[in-house]
């Protein structure tokens, strides 16, 4: 019998015994790694949170109790209960559900997710805004243990405690030890002290006790002081508690009789409550969970044997490569990640060089500060940080790098488009802020040598921060006979031409195609595009039209640099700038998003052809 065919809402849940479901949470793992192993995705996490889930829709009531599910990596069951099993198939792909929550798609979904270290201060405001109406319902916060790393997890945390009585946050351990199971005892006891039964029994000798005048409130405190006590004893933290919670935990994140118990008792309390759960990632799957990293997010793969459907190396790998060869040369070299070593190419590098190599969380804001301390004192860091996630230290990277003229170098993985993960981690927006401080220079390669040659000019060539972007994936296509000898920008064709086309980065390979089947047309390629050399405006005095194809966001951008430039000059051309106007790029392959920007050749070759 299949339960979750049967599953068309969180209600249908609530029917089914223990036996049932765990049934169903079977059946929901072989749908998500058969999914996942056609579409790509976040599988590792998700697979870690099924029983986690199925409980909170057993105990709760969605969508009038509230879930938060931070940074999405663990929303994939919740999907499957809440209306969207039938849909499931077309995850992460054009026009299909997203791998995160959108509010767009279900009522389920309260809030959107995709950056991390987010859930609990949204929660707050939402278990007070309830409050506020009247509204007896929850607000469940469900975070892991990575995210907690984040400084903003640890904002909320402190504003959160004894205020909301509406409140529940779950913490998803599966990964760091918060706090130790202290062997069956505390196995024993925490059993106990989750029952509903004692939960009630314990609220009525409160009760009992608060009507003695003198000798109850004597015993509540010895009772109160020695639960304390035995409790640091048992888990060695009361971190939580300080903060004003309610602490629970930790508990088997797989045992669904303690999931409900816990959940259940916490639905009852009046008091803000954070449960600490434990969970393995790649939960029912062997690959997975031997190598829970490399499924943590992943692209097509072999069911029967977990390899990948696609292999070879990448932008990230090159410039992981290239900084170890840096490194073994000069003992100033050091990398930073914020708990993206698989990710951004430097697992090779932390076993290399393990004294100078900083793994700091995901904690972007502070490992850029991090950063600029190193080096204040002599060292050369290289911060790898994917776009999307290097819009969280804005802030640092003016006070702290620029405004002090210190040489961080930003290796910026995933900039540009990056296909199926959707809004929240389009690498388009860093161009436009970067832009726009002082001190800092930027590269575009589009080529895994020119990668190579921009980070030796960083290191040794520049005098200030230098940011450096790449696409996610691989090179493609290249330019044959050319060599990047660290020209600010290279000019293809006949510069007499009445048109020009200007590109960078990947996107520049696609402006090269176009430049063979167009006529009286030449092409300029930027190589460093902050700050855009303003010799190039002699190269377009009596160029007829100008057309910047960018990879990115409109305003702020290099391609509104670009054009500000030519217009405070002489060149009289009519300049058009293609690239994404004001909006978010809904997820779809990289093809795809280069078509509907017409960034791909063909609609190079009809824009210019127009004029």
């Amino acid at each position: 019998m299949s339960y979750l065919e049967n599953i068309n809402s969180p209600k249908d849940i609530k029917k089914l015994n223990i036996d049932e479901l765990d049934a169903l949470c079977g059946e929901i793992r072989e749908v998500m790694i058969d999914t996942v192993s056609k579409n790509g995705g976040h599988l590792a996490s998700n697979l870690g949170a099924v029983e986690l889930t199925v409980a909170m829709h057993k105990v709760f009531n969605s969508p009038s109790d509230q879930f938060v599910f931070d940074v999405g990596h663990q929303c994939y069951t919740h999907k499957l209960l809440t209306g969207r099993k039938e849909k499931f198939s077309t995850l992460r792909t054009e026009g299909g559900i997203s791998g995160f929550t959108r509010p767009c798609e279900s009522k389920h979904d309260i809030f959107s997710s995709g950056h991390s270290s987010t859930s609990i201060s949204a929660a707050i405001g939402l278990a007070k805004a309830k409050t506020l109406n009247g509204d007896k319902g929850k607000v469940i916060a469900v975070i892991g243990d990575g995210a907690l790393t984040g400084g903003l997890a640890y904002e909320a945390l402190n504003n959160a405690g004894n205020e909301h009585n509406n409140l529940v946050v779950i913490l998803n351990d599966n990964n760091m030890s918060i706090s130790d199971n202290v062997g069956s005892m505390a196995k024993n006891l925490n059993h106990i002290r989750i029952s509903p039964k004692y939960f009630t029994f314990k609220s009525k000798v409160q009760h009992a006790l608060a009507k003695m005048p003198k000798i109850g409130a004597q015993v509540q405190r010895f009772i109160t002081l020695t639960n304390s006590k035995i409790r640091k004893k048992l888990y060695h933290s009361t971190m939580f508690e300080d903060l004003g919670f309610r602490y629970y935990g930790p508990i088997d994140g797989h045992d669904m009789e303690s999931l409900i118990d816990v959940l259940t008792v916490a639905k009852a309390h009046n008091h803000s409550v954070l449960i600490h759960i434990n969970t393995l990632k790649g939960k029912g799957y062997e690959f997975a969970e031997k190598n829970p990293s490399k499924f943590h997010g992943i692209g097509k793969f072999n069911v029967e044997t977990g390899e990948p459907l696609s292999s070879g190396t990448n932008y990230s790998a090159v410039f992981g490569d290239y900084l170890c060869e840096l490194a073994n040369k000069d003992k100033r070299i050091c990398a930073i990640t914020a708990a993206m070593s698989t990710g951004t190419g430097l697992v090779d590098f932390s076993q290399k060089f393990p004294e100078r190599f900083f793994d700091v969380g995901i904690a972007e804001e502070h490992a850029v500060t991090f950063s600029s301390g190193l080096a204040k004192n002599g060292m050369i860091p290289f911060f790898a940080v994917y776009s999307t996630f290097l819009q969280r230290s804005y802030d640092q990277l003016v006070h702290d790098v620029a405004m002090q003229d210190l040489k961080v170098i930003f290796g910026i993985d995933r900039a540009g488009f990056v296909g199926e993960d959707g809004e929240s981690h389009q690498g388009v927006f860093d161009t436009a802020y970067l832009m726009s401080v002082p001190n800092l220079i930027v590269f575009a390669p589009s080529s895994y040598a020119e990668l190579r040659d921009m980070m030796y000019q960083a290191a040794y060539r520049e005098q200030h921060a230098v940011a450096i972007r790449y696409p996610r994936g691989g090179e493609g296509k290249t330019i044959d006979g050319y060599t990047y000898e660290r020209a600010d920008y290279d000019v293809f064709g006949d510069a007499s031409a009445e048109k020009c086309i200007v590109g960078f980065g990947r996107e520049f390979l696609n402006v090269y195609e176009a430049l063979g089947e167009l006529d009286n047309t030449f092409a300029i390629k930027l190589n460093k595009i902050k700050p855009i050399n303003p010799n190039i405006t002699e190269l377009l005095k009596n160029t007829k039209y100008v057309y910047f194809f960018e990879e990115g966001i409109k305003s702020g951008g290099v391609g509104d640099c670009f054009g500000s430039m030519l217009a405070e000059s002489d060149v009289s051309a009519k300049y058009r700038h293609i690239c994404v106007e004001d909006e978010f790029i809904k997820q779809a392959s990289v093809e795809s998003q280069l078509k509907k920007y017409k960034l791909d050749k063909d609609s190079i070759i009809n824009t210019v052809n127009q004029d």
